[in-house]
């Protein structure tokens, strides 16, 4: 265990230009990666090809296209010689389109959920595994979820279109975890509660929601997560260290799922 956990390892990384994913891209280069990063937005892409450097390509892309993890992909193997591993980080809320309480909840609000949460993660996973079986080679696949799809906060996070999405990844990914294990195709799924990224600035200005977070996830002080704090889970579950873990959900979460929390 002596050399670098990723070393010669080639990973594409969507949504990973802000907050989660290009904490994790930085930290997989750091462990000997070479990446590939996917994001929406131009300037943040410009800004995270910058921070990465010359190990890193980033692409401005929307997750929410089928061709983009395909383009990601073919990328990877073109610049880099190999794709090893997907982190499908890419998602988001829909609260500004509908997305709250079943009685509430807009179509609207639903389907972008879905879509953004859901949908891209099928074509990203898709495509990883389309590229696995042609090379007949093995690979990873890490996928992102929350702790709001099986441990709810119904006071203060109550969008039940989000929560549903993010079950759906665990389902999702256990289900083709079991169907490719064979192929030697490792897929397992991190889920984090309340984190610093541009997603949760709702949160994070409401006072009453972090005094309630000081005790429903009280690792630490009570702090709310960093992009950071997901990192080393990030890289051992794409890392060789993980070769015999497959269909899991890990909870990054300061101890939200374990805990009762508190109202002030």
């Amino acid at each position: 265990m002596g050399k670098e956990w990723l070393s010669e390892k080639v990973m594409v990384i969507i949504g990973g230009t802000t907050g989660l994913g290009l904490s994790a891209a930085k930290a997989c280069i750091a462990e000997g990666a070479r990446v590939v990063v996917v994001g929406r937005d131009l300037q943040h892409s410009a800004e995270a090809q910058e921070i990465l450097g010359i190990n890193a390509y980033v692409i401005s892309a929307d997750a929410m296209q089928e061709q983009t993890a395909g383009m990601a992909i073919h990328e990877a193997v073109k610049r880099f010689g190999s794709f090893d591993g997907l982190y499908h980080v890419a998602g988001g809320s829909g609260r500004r389109f509908g997305d709250g309480p079943l009685h509430s909840l807009t179509n609207e609000g639903w389907a972008k959920t879905m879509h953004w949460n859901l949908d891209s993660v099928m074509y990203s996973n898709r495509a990883a595994l389309q590229h696995f079986l042609e090379e007949n080679k093995k690979g990873v696949i890490l996928n992102m979820s929350s702790v709001l799809g099986f441990s709810p906060s119904p006071k203060y996070f109550s969008t039940h279109a989000y929560a549903a999405a993010k079950s759906a990844v665990i389902g999702f990914s256990r289900s083709i975890a079991s169907y490719y294990a064979p192929h030697n195709v490792r897929v397992n799924v991190i889920a984090p509660a309340l984190v610093e990224t541009p997603m949760a600035q709702r949160a994070l200005n409401n006072e009453d929601i972090l005094s309630f977070t000081r005790s429903k996830q009280p690792l630490d002080g009570g702090r709310v997560g960093i992009p950071a704090d997901l990192d080393g889970a990030v890289v051992f579950l794409l890392s060789d260290h993980a070769s015999f873990i497959t269909g899991q959900t890990i909870s990054v979460d300061g101890g939200w799922s374990v805990t009762e929390g508190q109202y002030e």
